[in-house]
């Protein structure tokens, strides 16, 4: 495939900033290419902000940031109207919701009100502010955060918008050689910054169409991903399924992820690989699981799945 070859190389400029993470790397680059959204649950300080930034920064596209607290409002996310004095009409000014890239930090500390104003963004790639509708910027990513352990004054997520996540993913601790390197050289923020674009913003949008239209799915494929869809429905450890959402999500991931190694088509491996972070936070678990590996459960789950040949 055309762009293969460069998907290869933001994958490598990155890597060194987020120290052995490749995989959370991929993941992320799979959602964004699959014009999804990601949710990254897991503990500060990890590298979230510098997996969002990296991103931007080799994509050549604008980034905001929105800081999740309980007094934030709709506005602050999508923006407001301010009446100027000298055209004597109110103008609106936009959000940080219009950029490319928006990390939604601690997105579980802002209130459902102020959630649920995300949701005509991440669906619609457009939010309505005061009777107008404006068009967010093509592409349009949302990487959202939230920490799994501090609860204290939290308002969790509905399983409406979580559905609305491509994925859910976590960047987890370093390995110990990792975090002894960046120990001995210090932040690496500076370089980052410094980062040169690997694709231009129209280059990213050809690939996003190239994947949607030229990447191949079989009858075969189809149909493995309707039996799993199908054994989540009807599994005794769920109490809800897969959503056709969800189908369309380990469709689209999958043939995202055989673009990435180089195919015009898709195998079984490309949705085994994705479906843990695909599935997990779609399904609601029955109570006796609540407290499992869901990942692991999930992979376990698929692989009792039968295997086209």
């Amino acid at each position: 495939m055309e762009y293969s070859r460069k998907i290869n190389e933001i994958i490598q400029t990155l890597t060194p900033f987020l120290h052995g993470k490749e995989l959370p790397l991929r993941l992320s680059l799979i959602t964004f290419f699959t014009r999804g959204h990601l949710l990254i649950e897991d503990l500060p300080g990890l590298g979230k902000t510098t997996l969002a930034i990296g991103i931007a920064k080799v994509l050549g596209l604008s980034f905001g940031r929105i800081q999740c607290t309980s007094d934030l409002l709709p506005s602050d996310i999508i923006g407001v109207s301010i009446f100027n004095k000298e055209k004597g009409e109110f103008e609106f000014h936009k959000g940080a919701i219009f950029n490319n890239i928006v990390l939604v930090d601690e997105l579980n500390r802002a209130t459902p009100k102020t959630q649920s104003a995300l949701l005509e963004a991440m669906g619609e790639k457009q939010i309505t502010a005061e009777g107008k509708t404006y068009k967010l910027p093509k592409p349009f990513f949302v990487i959202a955060t939230q920490n799994p352990l501090e609860q204290y004054g939290t308002f969790p997520l509905p399983e409406a918008q979580l559905d609305r996540f491509l994925m859910k993913i976590s960047v987890g601790y370093p390995p110990r050689e990792a975090e002894k390197e960046i120990l001995k050289g210090g932040s690496k923020r500076e370089e980052l910054y410094n980062l040169k674009p690997i694709l231009t913003k129209e280059e990213t949008v050809k690939i996003q169409e190239e994947i949607k239209q030229k990447v191949y799915l079989s009858d075969k494929i189809i149909d493995y991903i309707l039996d799993i869809v199908e054994a989540t429905r009807k599994s005794k450890y769920f109490y809800a399924g897969l959503s056709i959402r969800g189908s369309l999500a380990i469709t689209n991931a999958s043939k995202t992820n055989a673009y990435f190694k180089g195919r015009d088509y898709v195998i079984p491996e490309d949705i085994k690989e994705l479906a843990p972070f695909i599935i997990s936070h779609r399904v609601i678990f029955k109570e006796e699981f609540e407290n499992i590996d869901k990942n692991a459960f999930i992979k376990d789950f698929i692989d009792e799945i039968k295997v086209p040949t």
